[in-house]
């Protein structure tokens, strides 16, 4: 993904996420992602870690897809 970012007169241009990666978005994978991740401390707009935490990884009203065909996922 990408998005272009604007803060304190800034602009920025992030990519974040995986492109062709299968993301298994159950809330125990979430739960896992923001502990690793440290998605609580990700204030920082112009970092693609922000971006992932409170877009993609974000919680209810995130993306629902789970991991691809023939892809065993952990959760």
């Amino acid at each position: 993904m990408m998005v272009k970012a604007c803060a304190n007169g800034e602009e920025k241009l992030l990519h974040f996420g995986a492109k062709g990666y299968g993301n298994n978005y159950s809330d125990a994978a979430r739960k896992s992602f923001r502990a690793r991740h440290g998605c609580d401390g990700a204030t920082d707009k112009l970092t693609p870690r922000h971006w992932a935490c409170s877009y993609l990884w974000k919680g209810p009203g995130g993306p629902t897809t789970s991991n691809p065909k023939g892809r065993k996922g952990k959760y």
